[in-house]
């Protein structure tokens, strides 16, 4: 978390996103962000319009880190995309496998906010919708066929790696890139034959 002479509007999203991942966002009250942040609640809301407007902010942050490492991953798997998805493989085990992991923060966002036209399930979606293009255009730049269905599979496998990873069964995810390479080696069908 940044220094008291950060920004406060920087202080509170660090706050924000130290309690919410820790705790969940319906148990963690504005008093508490304040108080870690160490601001007021005047000053949240000067930079939030509520805190549905911080946990909106919150996850767009996550969903720009998210961005980032997976450009990164492309970039420093230039070679070729195919091992830029079994990076991106070993990147979500390693994700999964870290201390302190608690699953994916869009996941148990989106648990807690049951309306689909509530602005944090809007952003969970659009970001989801990211990742699934992004992995889908990945997967058809590595010549595999059926870009489509090979993305959306890989995208359970991730979907499955975080909730394992969050239930502390590392065992199972501690395979994720090579589960990576048998979806990309079989066009997707998981070994299900034909």
């Amino acid at each position: 978390m940044r220094g008291s002479h950060a920004a406060p509007r920087a202080r509170i999203l660090d706050a924000a996103d130290t309690l919410f991942y820790e705790r969940g966002v319906r148990s963690v009250s504005v008093e508490d962000v304040v108080g870690l942040a160490g601001t007021t609640r005047m000053t949240l809301y000067r930079h939030f319009t509520s805190k549905d407007d911080l946990v909106v902010q919150y996850l767009r942050a996550r969903a720009d880190r998210e961005r980032a490492a997976v450009a990164g991953i492309v970039a420093g798997a230039a070679r070729e995309e195919w091992d830029a998805l079994l990076d991106l493989g070993a990147w979500i085990e390693d994700v999964v496998s870290a201390d302190g992991f608690r699953g994916c923060p869009f996941l148990r966002a989106a648990a807690e906010f049951g309306d689909p036209g509530h602005p944090v399930r809007r952003l969970v979606a659009e970001h989801r919708a990211w990742y699934r293009e992004r992995v889908a255009r990945m997967v058809a730049a590595a010549g595999v066929r059926g870009p489509d269905a090979v993305a959306d599979r890989l995208v359970l496998l991730r979907d499955g790696a975080m909730v394992g990873g969050a239930l502390r069964d590392v065992g199972t995810v501690g395979a994720l890139r090579p589960a990576f390479a048998a979806v990309l080696g079989t066009g997707g069908s998981l070994g299900t034959g034909g």
